[in-house]
């Protein structure tokens, strides 16, 4: 099959990266709802807000400004492994011609004292390993799509965050 193919770069999305943030989780790329609110993980079905709020054992952050005070409160950087790629809608599947996120990546974890990268899917896992290098810890995706990890063991999976932060 012969997707439609768009060229999507992270110039107008840029790292959210709160002073203190310890740890940084990244996504493959931003997708559509995503790049329309202007902030990381908006896709209404999307879990990680929802899987966040379970391991800190507190309310989902609904809008942009509660998730980015729930994220600085908890020390919790995002940006995304892939800085630019052809890709149809938002679909990790269908991802060619990567450009790694490294710069930036590397200028954030030279500014802040980021102790652990943990990477949300394989997508990003994979980019993470081949250009950036081999210190990420692989999450489950939060995203619908990932429909046989129910939300509780997606919450399980992300506990392994919190070893990382100190307080």
């Amino acid at each position: 099959m012969e997707y439609q193919y768009d060229h999507v770069t992270h110039e107008s999305l840029k790292p959210f990266v709160p002073q203190g943030c310890q740890i940084l989780i990244l996504g493959s790329l931003p997708s559509i709802a995503t790049r329309a609110a202007n902030f990381y993980y908006a896709h209404k079905t999307n879990r990680f807000y929802k899987a966040l709020a379970g391991v800190f054992e507190e309310d989902e952050p609904l809008s942009i400004q509660e998730r980015k005070e729930f994220l600085t409160r908890h020390h919790i950087a995002l940006y995304d492994s892939i800085y630019e790629c052809d890709i149809h809608a938002s679909s990790d599947a269908s991802i060619k011609n990567v450009v790694s996120s490294k710069p930036i990546l590397d200028a954030i974890r030279k500014e802040h004292d980021i102790k652990a990268v943990f990477t949300t899917g394989k997508a990003s896992y994979d980019v993470y390993r081949k250009y950036i290098g081999d210190d990420n810890i692989l999450l489950p995706s939060p995203s619908a799509a990932n429909a046989a990890m129910s939300l509780d063991k997606l919450i399980e999976a992300y506990r392994v965050i919190v070893g990382y932060i100190k307080d």
